[in-house]
């Protein structure tokens, strides 16, 4: 069991100086035993406190970082089960498999579309992490040499004989590649590998129990950097053991779970192979590796993380400011909307489906929607006119019309008045989705 925040706070200075940012050393201690500070942040904490310390401080789940440089993968260091708890802050790393037998083209493309798959969704790019290279013997070792000299993706070497592990390191270890697996007929000379070439290791058990027995030994042969794979395929069971390890690492400070998961969907088709890892991407895996390349697929996984993964206290949002769509001239239509990213991002899609270029005023309303930010007082016919007056908005347009969201129709008279008359107030739809018919029919008219 983790110390309790008053067993840390005896070790602790106790001058309340507030260097830590935080006011007291007490609640500085509450923190510690939460999981939402780290010791280093007291710079008056002793030597002998430090060593004391040590568990507390350390994260219940491991910070696991698999590659190197810009696309490297950071996995784990996770402090909750449920995301409105706080948040979940490393996002689960999406590999496909890469056949290592694949003639030598064929597993450069393969590599390479990994490496380049892009997507953007209200205003982020969303990719893939991790290409998981699977074969036996040579095949294995010349994959790992193309794939290390042809892309910076990182990369998971899947293979449980210790000998070949090692000729494959050879060729890209710089690289940090993920060592799958160690088992408890390999984990010796697998942790050796991983301690010797300084590479993260995953192990493997048959079962939750058999895994923390895997964990325990390879960590006592070296490997500091696990990653765990409960050996489940089938969804329930795969479900029940990721909680179950994350349970054990946050709630009991179980340290041989205290290291992310990587996880393996297996279905005979790709869209149960897509419900599967969406799955485990909820609750809880570390790495999910699928074995298809299709644009929705990959897109649908993307997506689902982004969602859970997104800070619930911190709205996705955008800078406020003037954005054209299309190309829009002086005689333009303007609308006005707020910075909520999926409110922009729907109104942007709906504009450039009408085919009518227009401009649109974003205020900041702290990442909320539009009633949202209007029931807050957020978005009031005040701050609209400052922003229209401080963006500048006249100078684009010749004419003074700007189109209001219907569903805050009750600004209108106000904000004319607060435009000084200059310019019309018009009311437009509700929904977003009524803006291409609003366009092309009010507008033009």
């Amino acid at each position: 069991m983790g110390l309790t925040g008053l067993d840390i706070f005896k070790q602790l200075p106790k001058t309340n100086c507030g260097d830590c940012g935080v006011p007291t050393c007490l609640a500085f201690a509450m923190k510690l035993a939460q999981k939402q500070a780290s010791l280093d942040q007291c710079p008056h904490v002793s030597e002998e406190a430090k060593a004391a310390l040590e568990g507390a401080s350390a994260p219940p789940i491991k910070l696991v970082t698999i590659g190197v440089g810009d696309r490297k993968l950071e996995i784990g260091n996770e402090t909750v089960l449920f995301r409105h708890e706080e948040t979940f802050y490393h996002p689960t790393g999406i590999g496909v498999l890469v056949d290592a037998s694949l003639p030598e083209e064929e597993l450069k493309k393969r590599v390479a579309a990994i490496g380049e798959a892009r997507f953007e969704r209200v205003g982020q790019e969303l990719r893939l992490d991790i290409a998981a290279l699977k074969g036996e013997g040579e095949q294995l070792v010349e994959a790992a040499r193309l794939a290390a000299a042809e892309s910076a993706v990182p990369l998971i070497l899947m293979n449980e004989d210790p000998e070949t592990m090692g000729q494959a390191l050879a060729g890209c270890a710089e690289k940090r590649p993920l060592i799958y697996a160690a088992t408890a007929e390999n984990v010796e000379a697998m942790a050796s590998l991983a301690k010797e070439h300084g590479c993260p290791l995953a192990v493997r058990g048959e079962d939750v129990s058999s895994l923390a027995e895997v964990s325990e030994k390879a960590q006592a042969a070296g490997a500091t950097d696990l990653v765990l794979d409960s050996g489940a395929r089938r969804p329930a069971e795969v479900l029940a053991n990721e909680t179950a390890i994350r349970r054990a690492a946050l709630r009991k400070r179980f340290r041989p779970f205290g290291f992310p998961t990587i996880t393996f969907p297996e279905a005979e088709d790709r869209l149960e192979e897509a419900i599967q890892a969406s799955s485990y991407i909820m609750k809880y895996a570390g790495i999910a590796v699928i074995g298809g390349m299709e644009a929705w697929e990959l897109l649908t996984l993307v997506t689902v993380r982004q969602n859970v993964y997104t800070d619930p206290q911190k709205p996705i949002q955008i800078e406020e400011g003037v954005y054209e769509i299309g190309t829009p001239d002086e005689k333009s239509p303007v609308l006005v909307t707020t910075n909520f990213s999926l409110t922009y991002f729907t109104v942007e899609g709906d504009v450039e489906a009408s085919r009518v270029p227009a401009w649109v005023v974003v205020v900041d309303t702290e990442g909320t929607s539009v009633l949202t930010a209007w029931a807050a007082e957020k978005f009031t016919a005040e701050i609209i006119a400052e922003k229209v007056k401080a963006f500048e908005v006249g100078s684009k347009v010749k004419h003074r019309k700007i189109i209001l969201p219907g569903y805050v129709a009750v600004l209108s008279g106000k904000l004319e008045e607060e435009l000084s008359d200059e310019w019309q107030v018009l009311v437009g739809p509700r929904e977003s989705s009524g803006i291409p018919s609003f366009l092309r029919t009010s507008w033009s008219q």
